[in-house]
């Protein structure tokens, strides 16, 4: 999603400026054209060398020389969006009451499109009154702020806000001001992830191999281009996406509870999960030991959570199922499509290598109801999701 766009990161003097370093270098791996911007304390602590280094692009520190001459005005008019990462107090404090006094205060004057600040400070810093008002300020103005976080400062641990959020979640905090205003920017999305589990008795479960990842990843990138997320999961090892509402589930039965209360305010249902198919009729009340020999289990069918919550889903929503397959995928998926009248269905054969389940990647077809197949080839779990959603988008509101 960078690639191509012109970023600007500020940089104002604290010990957070290191993170700066990653937050730059993630820009311009990822094909952004960064600009860094130093203040004089800055400097003093990452040299401009090192963020030219890491950009590609010479680094800017004073107001005074000659490369710098109105390139607080060209940029600030001609960059997407700026970011200050770390914004510290006194940073804020310049900002908001308009003071110009060295290139990048004097840019922030002169920029009109978006700012997102990173605050980074002590604790009793940020708490108080007089940056508290400042950055309320700067919001009334339009400016965005991410964090700042609990956790270790340089001055030893806090359990308090101070500490500059890590550089991935201040990118997607970012993604999403650049690209909230598609069809998705203000809907209520909601997402299925993971599986579920069925109990055998109080240790012993039914599951099944999916990580999570798929749906995870559309949570992420659901929440980066505007939607406000509900992500229903169930027991995964994953870290929650940055900005989603989480819902863990545990049971099939659970998870269809979660989406009856969820789905009649939802604008999109992406149902990823992979809820287990059967479940013990009668689990066992004690732990069945092993010197009891052979287990036999009837097994019985959970709800099909799809075709139970069909009345509930909201007018005008878009119904997007998921089918895993070994053969044959399009044929059966373009059936469960039409059966569980759905709007899209999202195919993909575990054998083939590389797809399905505990991998970082997929290889799909998207299907509508028309039957039209967008083929996906073998991609990153993220830019699959992407794909997902630009199907989504282009049918919000036919």
């Amino acid at each position: 999603m960078w690639a191509g766009r012109h970023v600007v990161v500020g940089v104002s003097g604290g010990i957070a400026s290191y993170k700066s370093c990653i937050l730059v270098r993630r820009l311009a791996e990822a094909g952004a054209r960064v600009d860094v911007i130093l203040t004089e304390g800055a400097a003093e602590f990452v040299r401009p060398l090192t963020f030219a280094a890491l950009s590609g692009r010479p680094a800017l520190a004073s107001l005074w020389t000659s490369d710098a001459a109105l390139q607080h005005v060209r940029l600030a008019q001609k960059a997407e969006l700026v970011i200050v990462a770390p914004a510290t107090a006194n940073l804020l404090a310049r900002a908001a009451q308009g003071l110009g006094d060295d290139l990048l205060t004097t840019l922030l004057l002169a920029r009109a499109g978006p700012v997102l600040y990173a605050p980074a400070m002590n604790d009793q810093m940020y708490a108080h009154p007089a940056t508290r008002a400042n950055i309320a300020l700067l919001a009334a103005r339009g400016a965005r702020f991410v964090g700042p976080e609990t956790g270790s400062l340089a001055e030893g641990p806090s359990d308090r806000p101070g500490r500059m959020s890590e550089p991935e979640i201040i990118l997607a905090h970012a993604a999403r001001l650049i690209r909230s205003t598609g069809p998705l920017a203000g809907r209520r999305v909601l997402v299925t992830a993971g599986p579920t589990r069925e109990a055998l008795d109080p240790v012993r479960v039914i599951t099944n191999r999916s990580s999570g990842k798929m749906g995870y990843r559309l949570a992420e990138a659901a929440w980066e281009r505007g939607a406000e997320v509900l992500l229903v999961t169930g027991p995964v090892v994953l870290p929650p996406p940055v900005g989603v509402e989480i819902e863990q589930v545990e049971t099939t039965a659970d998870m269809e509870a979660a989406i009856r209360v969820a789905l009649p305010a939802a604008d999109v249902l992406s149902m990823a999960a992979a809820p287990a198919d059967y479940r013990p009729r009668s689990p066992a009340a004690t732990k069945r030991p092993r010197e009891a020999g052979q287990l036999n289990i009837e097994m019985i069918p959970t709800d099909d959570i799809l075709s139970g919550t069909l009345n509930l889903r909201k007018p005008g929503s878009l119904i997007v199922g998921f089918a895993l397959e070994t053969g044959e995928a399009v044929v059966r998926g373009m059936a469960k499509l039409e059966r569980k009248h759905l709007d899209l269905i999202v195919v993909n054969d575990a054998l083939e290598p590389g797809a399905g389940f505990e991998v970082e990647t997929n290889r799909v077809v998207i299907l509508d109801k028309a039957g039209h197949q967008d083929v996906v080839p073998l991609a990153s779990k993220r830019e699959v999701a992407n794909r997902i959603l630009d199907a989504v988008e282009a049918r919000l509101g036919r």
